[in-house]
């Protein structure tokens, strides 16, 4: 890995957070990383913050480079492919973590065959994510793990061996952070109503969250336990959760989220068309 040239086309946040991984476990060196994007403060930026190379000519960033992560917006994908078709090494490795790109999408466009597609989501900017993937038949082991290392920097990794699971992971993990944002901050705002400042709401929230999570892996780990099971434990016969969930489950609550989910899913594979597809809701 350390030898490897890396080329990020497109330098957002979830390509920093690739590259950070990469410096942060030591399995990189910032000369060999190259970062392109089409603002040229951008790549000055991560320069100055990571010593990487900087580029606005895409071209140019895949030239000699071992691996190529494509990590644009879904929309800019087709003229960004259609410009480096013919540039990238025959035996360079592709890993796309574009949302609804197939795998089929991105050999055609690129005239490429070695294609690892992904959907890591937004904890991977802390080393927490976790990130479903899928070879082409092209991709030998050595690149498999190659592909292993580069995302298991942005936290937990799992391969998977249906192209299917990609779209499906995209609306349950990949967009998953946002659902819990969502339920976060509707809790914050129930503790404001109730009499709470914000800050004491917050912090509330945030560790009631925290310790859940936490103690449900602790029982989970040991195999004692399923989720529904924590649920009952909490709700006493009669009691305050009752009451909650009663409310919770009157307004369709699971019915929200699995039909939230199902239009991620469903968005997911729009986006994996080559036709035009409405543009994002606001929010």
């Amino acid at each position: 890995m350390l030898t490897k040239k890396i080329a990020f086309i497109g330098s957002g946040t979830m390509g920093e957070a690739m590259l950070a991984g990469l410096l942060r476990r030591g399995l990189s060196h910032p000369e060999n990383l190259h970062t392109a994007d089409a603002r040229p403060e951008r790549v000055e930026e991560l320069r100055e913050k990571y010593g990487t190379v900087p580029f606005t000519d895409n071209i140019q960033a895949v030239k000699g480079a071992d691996v190529v992560i494509l990590s644009v917006k879904p929309q800019r994908l087709v003229d960004v492919m259609s410009a480096l078709k013919g540039h990238i090494q025959p035996d360079a490795l592709v890993l796309s973590i574009v949302a609804g790109a197939s795998i089929s999408k991105i050999s055609k466009g690129l005239g490429h065959k070695a294609i690892v597609r992904s959907m890591p989501n937004t904890p991977a900017q802390i080393s927490r994510g976790i990130t479903v993937w899928i070879a082409s038949d092209a991709v030998d082991e050595a690149k498999k793990e190659t592909a292993r290392n580069i995302l298991g920097a942005l936290g937990e990794q799992v391969e998977v061996n249906d192209e299917n699971y990609l779209d499906m992971a995209t609306a349950l993990s990949g967009t998953g952070p946002g659902y819990v944002f969502l339920f976060m901050e509707a809790m914050i705002d129930a503790g404001v109503h109730l009499g709470f400042s914000r800050r004491i709401s917050e912090q509330l929230v945030l560790e009631t969250i925290k310790g859940s999570v936490a103690y449900y892996e602790n029982l989970n780990q040991k195999g004692e336990t399923h989720v529904a099971a924590l649920r009952n434990q909490v709700t006493s016969p009669g009691g305050t959760t009752a009451e909650a969930m009663y409310f919770l489950e009157k307004a369709g609550f699971r019915t929200a989220v699995s039909r939230a989910i199902w239009a991620a899913y469903e968005r997911s594979l729009e986006l994996g068309k080559d036709a035009p597809t409405h543009p994002p809701e606001s929010g």
